[in-house]
């Protein structure tokens, strides 16, 4: 561990975001977009095979051996990472993602200020979307931020992995992990549910049943953020509706139409002016307009109605970089982040009462294709008397 502290730490005090080792290969360093390759330090796959063995649990070993692959969060000489180590030609391999030492804020991040807007609404879904590597996790960590400032409320988070971890202010905010404090997302919120939550945040919606349970619970009096991997709002309505529980897809879009909050879909792009990458977002806001789009199938037309919505908190990417970047002239260089001084981080507690190495019944992703959960309506595959206390939950909260 001491080798693999030394290199963190190097890496991240020269403003890295990402570290990529493999067997028997230089060690590789991302910066500002660019790769780079350090040649004098190569590490063994022997090394790699003992660092392995070192920062995972049973649990995280075990889905290594059956997966070839598994994803964690650690902290390392006070500087927090997220993981992916993964099975490769060199024998084990490790992507390794640098977070920010200071929770992020939406200044921080050169985003839009119009985004409070959602961190202040009492119900509704709101969707964080884009492609891998796009920031996400990182905007939704800022809006969390946001609302831990500005409100006094119960906040939830269903995570994979946990990543920024939060120290309670005017929130209180749980936090939580998949395969560690709950088995899937469906039971996940379920639990939810019975906790009195104002704010609910969903790692990934990638199953039916998530789907459904997240638009139950927007619908009946929560707000909802959740991450969906699409490169558009046409793209992400298409793919809950298709990837909704087979009711009909007509009846998704309904719901959806009337539970949304909006749909901020996010880009990554390096601006050679600045020398760091910035986020270009194409922001959708729910109005009359758009729940008529929605619940007609008019998806194609959503670009279009953004065009016409400028200044009400509406932008393509291009009108984005036209109205809010090309004027913006106080641009925070995200690497500075890393040198903020942050409060004291949370500490994680293990307790005796729970077998963190349990395996569930039932994969987490209850949904994935081959599974019974994909085929029909009774896909919830739960005892009745929790879908019945999770009915009545929705109906008092509604009353």
């Amino acid at each position: 561990m001491e080798t693999f502290t030394r290199i963190i730490t190097a890496c991240y005090e020269k403003g890295c975001s990402d570290l990529h080792m493999s067997g028997d290969h230089p060690l590789v360093c991302r910066k500002d977009g660019e790769v780079f390759f350090q040649k004098q330090h190569v590490l063994s796959p022997q090394y790699l095979d003992q660092l392995a063995e070192k920062i995972l649990n049973q649990r995280q070993k075990q889905q290594l051996r059956e997966q070839w692959s598994t994803d964690l969060a650690l902290s390392v000489a006070g500087k927090r990472l997220r993981m992916n180590v993964f099975s490769s030609h060199r024998g084990v391999s490790m992507a390794v993602r640098f977070l920010p030492a200071a929770i992020p804020d939406l200044e921080s991040l050169n985003l839009h200020p119009s985004l409070k807007d959602f961190c202040a609404m009492k119900s509704g879904l709101l969707l964080i979307c884009g492609s891998t590597g796009s920031g996400k996790t990182t905007t939704i960590a800022a809006l969390i931020n946001e609302i831990n400032r500005s409100r006094p409320c119960h906040v939830v988070t269903l995570e994979d992995p946990i990543e920024y971890l939060f120290t309670s202010r005017n929130a209180f905010i749980e936090q939580r992990e998949l395969g560690k404090h709950f088995h899937s997302y469906q039971q996940g919120l379920l639990d939810v549910l019975r906790q009195a939550p104002d704010v609910i945040v969903v790692g990934e919606m990638r199953a039916p049943e998530t789907i459904q349970l997240a638009l139950d619970a927007a619908e009946s009096g929560h707000l909802v953020i959740a991450t969906m991997h699409a490169g558009s709002h046409e793209e992400t309505v298409h793919r809950m509706c298709s990837l909704a529980l087979p009711v009909s897809a007509e009846h998704t879009r309904l719901q959806l139409s009337q539970s949304l909050a909006g749909i901020v879909n996010q880009q990554l792009t390096y601006m050679p002016k600045l020398r760091f990458s910035v986020p270009v977002l194409s922001v959708l806001r729910n109005s009359r307009a758009t729940a008529t789009l929605i619940r007609d199938n008019k998806l194609s037309q959503l670009d279009s109605m953004l065009e016409t919505c400028k200044g009400k908190g509406m932008f393509t990417f291009a009108a984005y970089r036209e109205d809010y970047l090309a004027g913006k002239t106080d641009f925070r260089q995200p690497a500075l982040l890393n040198a903020q001084a942050s409060s004291p981080v949370p500490q994680e507690f293990s307790s005796r009462a729970f077998d963190y190495n349990a395996q569930p019944g039932q994969r987490p992703e209850a949904g994935q294709a081959g599974s019974p959960a994909a085929a029909a309506m009774s896909a919830f595959d739960l005892p009745s008397e929790d879908i019945d206390d999770y009915i009545l939950e929705l109906e008092r909260r509604s009353s």
